[in-house]
């Protein structure tokens, strides 16, 4: 039976994912694609110490890789399968995930498991083979669930590939008997990576295996609302919980696959940090972060590098939008941020689209709520977000996970906020609270 805090569940209402006692889990991950096969077991530990001191609670990384490298075997010298064949699954290779997967656990990680990269099944002629059909899927898949039963995994199909067609979606639907099949029913979560710009729910969100969605929101452009690909899933019915799953990847080439923009700059700490809060307050479960470098975990002159990676990965994982990401979860978890509903109708004056672009949201019981300025610019709430004999207003720095309180009053119609600086890279955060519960200010007490 697996442990109580290796099991994760969708919540009742639909909207969040928990633990087996009931606690609200903040999905916060990191994108790892080429983890398990390009670092050796030292690597991989460094990396996980890492990512786990910087507040990560997902790793998401692929166990049969695509990209092209495609043929390379991992850090131990194999490859993950006999004669790539999947249903001869390749001992020594999977040791070395197995690794990954109990280091994972001891430092209180879930790791997120593509079984495979979507080149991998989807059969097109712009890429390399496919090797699955839906009979092996799902042998695979079944030799995955029963070699991982009861450890921290959560299970990612798809792997930057949409489904297209019957044929294709057979194969999916193989992975996913499979998982469910060797696995104790409804232990491990299973999920879908699409291609982007792109939706999990826009063919599989009925599906019976699939427990929440994924979209991915990429690389196109800086101000990129994703938090529209969150209302879009927050919409539909039933509800299943979602998250942005591969939203602008920081020092990333911006639009780096529309050839015109050669010469590009790059995506910054502050085009993550946007992603992630237009994100969270649309009512996404969580979000995941990426870093171009640590994605494919960049060795120069070691292993292929792509997309003008130029930092080695045991450097990126400091880069500042990875610290971050800490601030992020640490301020909703000071508030019992399963309870958050979007509410962009209390907004009556403000950015309402473009990089400056407000975002609100509320708890069901109108306890709290917090608002996000990506430019710190001026904007006009109605204030019945908040039902409170007195209302405490602070504002939050992102950048440095500071709070400041700057007044405390009586219950007014509407309030117009002015953060304190203004300018790309000037992003505020509003904290509304009912003064009476005194909700934890996140790195107040770092202010004393």
């Amino acid at each position: 039976m697996m442990p109580e805090h290796h099991r994760l569940r969708v919540a009742s209402n639909g909207r969040y994912l928990e633990r087996a006692d009931g606690s609200p889990f903040f999905y916060l991950g990191d994108t790892a694609w080429h983890l398990c096969y390009a670092l050796t077991r030292d690597e991989m530990d460094q990396y996980l110490q890492n990512r786990a001191a910087k507040g990560f609670t997902v790793v998401q990384t692929i166990l049969v890789r695509g990209f092209k490298d495609v043929d390379r075997p991992n850090a131990q010298g194999d490859m993950p399968f006999v004669d790539n064949d999947p249903t001869r699954p390749n001992e020594a290779y999977f040791e070395h995930v197995d690794h990954l997967v109990a280091r994972a656990a001891e430092l209180g990680l879930f790791v997120g498991l593509l079984p495979s990269w979507g080149n991998k099944w989807r059969y097109s002629p712009y890429s390399t083979p496919g090797i699955f059909r839906p009979d092996s899927a799902e042998s695979y898949g079944q030799f995955l669930a029963e070699r991982y039963r009861g450890k921290p995994v959560i299970w990612i199909l798809g792997g930057d590939r949409n489904v297209l067609n019957d044929d294709e979606m057979k194969i999916i639907e193989g992975f996913a008997r499979g998982l469910r099949d060797g696995g104790a029913e409804g232990e491990q979560l299973i999920t879908f990576h699409p291609y982007g710009p792109g939706r999990s729910s826009d063919r599989l969100h009925a599906a019976e295996w699939l427990d929440f969605n994924m979209c991915q929101t990429s690389h196109a452009a800086h101000d990129y609302d994703n938090g529209l690909f969150i209302d879009h899933d927050y919409a539909l019915s039933p509800a299943k919980p979602t998250l942005d799953a591969e939203p602008r990847y920081e020092n990333l080439p911006v639009g780096f696959y529309n050839k015109h923009c050669a010469g590009y700059d790059r995506f910054d700490d502050y085009d993550v940090r946007q992603a992630a809060y237009w994100a969270l307050l649309a009512g996404a479960c969580g979000h995941v972060y990426g870093d171009n470098s640590v994605w494919q975990m960049c060795k120069p002159g070691v292993n292929p590098v792509h997309l003008d990676a130029t930092v080695p990965w045991h450097e990126a994982v400091d880069h500042p939008g990875a610290f971050q990401m800490r601030h992020v979860r640490r301020l909703f978890e000071t508030r019992p941020f399963h309870q958050l509903v979007p509410e962009q109708g209390c907004i009556l004056d403000g950015p309402g689209g473009g990089g400056g672009k407000v975002r609100v949201a509320r708890a069901a019981d109108r306890s709290f709520a917090i608002a996000y300025s990506p430019r710190g610019e001026q904007f006009t709430l109605k204030m019945d977000i908040v039902e409170a004999r007195r209302v405490r207003a602070s504002w939050f720095d992102p950048r440095y996970g500071m709070t400041t309180p700057f007044c405390t009053s009586l219950p007014l119609p509407m309030q117009t906020f002015t953060p304190p600086t203004h300018g790309r890279g000037r992003d505020w955060v509003l904290l509304l609270d009912d003064d009476d519960k005194q909700l934890p200010l996140p790195g107040l007490e770092a202010q004393a």
